[in-house]
């Protein structure tokens, strides 16, 4: 048993959506199953499961298969732009149309990371961006230290909609991103009490535009940095923004997977 295994008890909480969670990873090998039973236990009950690369996409696909509740995306991450290939953007269109994904991502652009190219990153940014709207799929959008140029790039796709997930960006981009139809993913980061910026954006965004996400293995919650993260944690990250809104964590709850339906499509589980 992993310390994570069991729920706060205080917090009944029928069905909860992450919204972007990296279950493949080879972290969870060991225990997948285990942390599954356990974030549904606790209400995490729905995950969406973003592809960074062309090699990615078949193992998300059969985790997705195997495991209910599971729901693929597909696309070409931009930290890892040496992997990716021209004729992994014709894949991806192969993919998109025959593999039933709920969205297009992980993708964007990345300019924390200083020698990735950053022309080859618009490229393929905005060629998949193209496939979301060939396709009618929201995209997931990875952006950091690049929301202004995210915010540009899509405003060149007219009628895309989708999440920039963990968003770390102004209060005035993010509402350029609501006027286009864009959700934020809010997760780990918002539980650090030094996030001031995001802390006061999320305390007074409309409900209508939040999704919770965990970015598991990856952002782990205040107080268990350098740990793994996983989706159960996500409750934590609810009851943080439930006191940051004053409001109660059953009504963000129950805004938060509305929302997530709208936009990924998804269904209530078959248990509920």
């Amino acid at each position: 048993m992993t310390e994570h295994s069991h729920p706060p008890a205080s917090l009944p909480v029928p069905w909860l959506v992450d919204s972007h969670v990296h279950i493949d990873d080879a972290s969870f090998d060991r225990d997948r199953a285990q942390v599954l039973a356990c974030a549904a236990e606790a209400g995490v009950r729905s995950m969406v499961v973003p592809g960074i690369d062309a090699a990615s996409w078949p193992r998300i696909d059969a985790l997705c298969q195997r495991h209910q509740g599971l729901y693929p995306a597909y696309g070409l991450h931009p930290l890892f732009l040496a992997q990716h290939r021209p004729e992994h953007l014709d894949a991806l269109r192969e993919r998109l149309g025959s593999g039933n994904p709920v969205a297009l991502g992980e993708i964007g652009l990345d300019f924390y990371v200083q020698e990735l190219d950053r022309e080859l990153q618009q490229y393929y940014f905005e060629q998949q961006l193209a496939l979301a709207q060939e396709f009618d799929l929201p995209v997931i959008v990875h952006a950091r230290r690049a929301v202004e140029e995210v915010v540009l790039a899509l405003r060149r796709f007219p009628g895309l909609h989708g999440v920039v997930h963990s968003f770390a960006g102004s209060e005035q981009q993010a509402e350029r991103l609501y006027e286009m139809g864009f959700m934020l993913g809010i997760g780990g980061p918002v539980t650090y009490p030094r996030a001031k910026r995001l802390r006061s954006l999320v305390a007074n965004m409309p409900i209508d535009y939040l999704l919770l996400e965990t970015d598991a293995p990856d952002q782990p919650n205040a107080g268990h940095q350098g740990a793994r993260n996983e989706p159960i944690r996500m409750l934590e990250t609810l009851q943080t923004i439930a006191g940051l809104r004053d409001g109660s964590a059953e009504a963000i709850a129950a805004a938060t997977t509305t929302n997530a339906c709208r936009l990924f499509g998804l269904a209530p589980p078959a248990s509920l």
